[in-house]
């Protein structure tokens, strides 16, 4: 089996001091930078999701109700759009074979619904390398983290989330999450990082 491991949305909006911040997102982006650097052999390929928002019309609100409207967040072009910098030498050293960008013009949650600069989606780009066992992490484990794994399961992998490398943005949309997660199939490693 040949293993990928994907890192969700480890961008400066959803870290403290971002548009949409999740309590520990940066300690998780210097842990998940680490995860890469030392993974040696255990995947054959490491990619990155990014959220890159243009105008994704309801998504974004001034009433936001946090599960479908947030504030304005990673505008492309925008600083908080950017990957942490805990994060971002991993990306720029090459540890990160390709990064995906989703949500130009809508919510697009999950990371199935991203695709390369060239338009490559991340399922085709994956099936193409024979990859058939994910290991999924980054931020939120209630939101986008959570879209993704289940998007993957759909897709016909086989998929594990490292919880100690996802950070959660409560701890009753954690549990909820979770519970969803088993009951599709995902296996789940670690404990959840929910800082209250």
């Amino acid at each position: 089996m040949l293993r990928a491991l994907i890192i969700v949305d480890v961008q400066k909006d959803f870290c403290e001091g971002g548009s949409v911040p999740v309590k520990g997102g940066a300690d998780r982006a210097a842990a998940i930078a680490e995860l890469v650097r030392h993974a040696g052999d255990e995947y054959a390929f490491v990619v990155a999701t990014r959220d890159h928002h243009i105008e994704p019309g309801g998504h974004f609100s001034e009433n936001p109700d946090f599960q479908d409207s947030f504030p304005v967040h990673c505008v492309v072009g925008s600083e908080g759009s950017e990957f942490h910098p805990d994060f971002a030498p991993a990306v720029d050293s090459g540890h990160v074979d390709e990064v995906f960008f989703k949500g130009a013009y809508s919510a697009s949650k999950s990371g199935f619904e991203g695709s390369t600069q060239d338009g490559t989606a991340l399922s085709a780009w994956l099936r193409a390398r024979d990859v058939d066992g994910l290991d999924v992490v980054g931020i939120a484990t209630d939101h986008c983290v959570k879209a993704t794994a289940l998007d993957a399961v759909r897709a016909g992998f086989t998929v594990r989330i490292l919880l100690d490398y996802t950070a959660g943005v409560a701890a009753d949309t954690t549990r909820t999450a979770l519970d969803e997660l088993r009951r599709a199939g995902v296996a789940l490693s670690g404990e959840p990082v929910v800082v209250a």
